[in-house]
């Protein structure tokens, strides 16, 4: 039987010409890389080559890719999260033709043990893709994940950008402020407690009953 690990790491959904994949060997590190050191990706830079697949591969990442080599609309940006856009549903599950070269126009990635902790960084959609949605649907795939888990006990994310951050993650995935340091550029914590959490249900077994 595979691991979690394993079958979380073969989700995708399309919409349009657009895929989202799990898979970590789709990512084109030359192209993660380049969107790190962009000044798109202002809270973080790139890390050297190596470091940058460990970073990808002890991860649970998800690629949003443009499927047929189109460039982006040029639309206005979103929340500086690299999130904006309006609420977009995902799409029904297809599966990933080999003979598409997708170039990476976004990205999430998770921190996660893959059974009872997931944290949310990282995430970024091209200023070039940004207006259409996509970044809403990229999350609500990362959301769908998180509440398929059985045994997750929270999950989190940190962000600076209170206007627009914090209401967005809040709509897409359910989360709320736990601790809140607005001084000097703080940072809002935000979590949302999952199925193996006592106060969602405990419907996992991650926690002994009293």
């Amino acid at each position: 039987m595979d691991s979690m690990a394993a079958q979380l790491r073969r989700k995708q959904w399309t919409r349009d010409s657009y895929l989202i994949s799990t898979d970590p060997s789709l990512i084109p590190m030359e192209q993660l890389t380049a969107a790190f050191d962009s000044d798109e990706f202002y809270w973080a830079d790139s890390l050297p080559e190596q470091h940058m697949r460990e970073l990808v591969d002890q991860s649970l990442c998800f690629g949003l890719y443009r499927v047929d080599g189109k460039t982006g609309t040029g639309a206005e940006a979103g929340p500086r999260t690299g999130t904006p856009g309006p609420e977009t549903p995902s799409h029904p599950k297809q599966p990933h033709s080999p003979n598409l070269t997708p170039k990476l126009v976004g990205f999430a990635r998770c921190v996660t043990d893959f059974v009872t902790f997931l944290y949310v960084t990282d995430v970024w959609v091209d200023r070039g893709h940004q207006g259409a949605g996509l970044g809403s649907w990229l999350i609500r795939c990362v959301q769908e994940v998180v509440e398929g888990m059985p045994y997750l006990r929270r999950s989190l994310l940190f962000t600076a950008d209170w206007d627009r951050s914090v209401p967005f993650y809040e709509r897409l995935m359910d989360m709320k402020v736990i601790e809140c340091r607005k001084e000097n550029g703080g940072l809002a914590i935000m979590e949302r407690k999952g199925r193996g959490h006592p106060g969602f249900g405990m419907e996992g077994t991650g926690y002994k009953r009293a």
